[in-house]
């Protein structure tokens, strides 16, 4: 296996739970990421803290894509997207 179909570790989080939430944000996303931790299946958690945390793995020609959804700012509604969310704005 080589090239783009490598996968590569693209962030360590601390917890599996962390780094799940950031494979689904991804997948979301249209960029299909696996989450690597030896903690017993999530039955064994401490045992993170001795290895280093949980790997967030995606292929390698898509690990700039997945940065660049990871870093970005969040979304937040402008003043006019609010407005158009709120029934009564305008009244």
């Amino acid at each position: 296996m080589g090239g783009d179909s490598e996968l590569v570790c693209l962030r360590t989080f601390p917890n599996r739970l962390e780094a799940e939430i950031a494979e689904s944000f991804l997948t979301a996303c249209g960029i299909p990421a696996m989450v690597a931790a030896d903690d017993a299946g999530g039955m064994r958690p401490g045992l993170l803290i001795g290895v280093g945390g949980a790997r967030l793995l995606v292929l390698r020609g898509q690990a700039e894509a997945a940065l660049e959804i990871l870093d970005g700012d969040p979304v937040t509604p402008t003043d006019d997207a609010a407005a158009d969310d709120d029934p009564e704005a305008g009244r």
